[in-house]
């Protein structure tokens, strides 16, 4: 540390160390679904602002984390990618414990991706908490001249199993920030019910354990997309 000694006095001073942010939560999400729907390209647009266009698909499972301001709290998203290929299903299936959130992601382009979201929500819901908040994820929407899965379909699938809904585009960015911060918005929500109806005191709860350092990354300019995801618990919606 260099300390730097005023002339003609004698003493030694210090600087002032640097303030570290302090995370208030810590929230695990799964993105899940099948193999080449573009969920490790979501992730990387979402978490770096980047997108791959040599991508690869995942080996068992990869994460990346994010830390943003929602509500005046800072949360860093701790986001698991994980393999799409059947081969990979019962490794991944234990990463599921202790997930607050998922994000369902099918190919407009390609039906039997769509088909395949049911099989994955039983799944989900098999393996994680019952009080898990999921949105299912409509990727590569700008591919429309290839869509193969209409928005009504989705919709529709949503609201009868209770899920937010998004159509999102990878390559562009669309609708990318928007998603992950309306889901991450609709845990803390989740958690803050839940602290209020244990009586639980943050400073002397389970959130003691959540605390890391991390890097703030602001999005209160992103208020007005977050405006659609302050819905009642056990509420559906169709969200764009």
């Amino acid at each position: 540390m260099m300390v730097k000694e005023e002339e003609g006095s004698g003493d030694e001073w210090e600087p002032e160390p640097e303030r570290v942010l302090e995370i208030d939560y810590v929230f695990k999400i799964v993105v899940v679904g099948d193999s080449a729907v573009g969920k490790t390209q979501v992730l990387g647009r979402f978490a770096k602002d980047e997108f791959y266009f040599d991508s690869k698909s995942t080996i068992g499972v990869e994460f990346q984390t994010r830390t943003v301001t929602i509500n005046r709290k800072s949360i860093k998203a701790q986001i698991w990618d994980t393999a799409g290929q059947e081969r990979y299903r019962a490794v991944t299936s234990a990463y599921y414990r202790g997930a607050l959130g998922a994000m369902l992601v099918y190919d407009i382009t390609k039906r039997q991706s769509f088909d395949h979201v049911a099989r994955w929500l039983e799944e989900l819901r098999a393996h994680a908490d019952n009080s898990i908040v999921i949105m299912l994820l409509g990727n590569k929407a700008d591919l429309t001249s290839k869509r193969a899965v209409s928005k009504e379909d989705a919709t529709e699938f949503a609201e009868e199993q209770g899920l937010f809904f998004s159509e999102t585009s990878a390559l562009s960015g669309e609708n990318v920030e928007s998603a992950f911060l309306m889901l991450l918005e609709e845990i803390h929500g989740v958690v803050s019910r839940k602290a209020l109806e244990c009586g639980e005191d943050r400073k002397n709860g389970a959130n003691d354990a959540l605390m890391l350092k991390g890097t703030k990354v602001s999005v209160l300019s992103e208020g007005s997309m977050m405006e659609t995801s302050s819905m009642k618990k056990g509420s559906s919606c169709g969200c764009y």
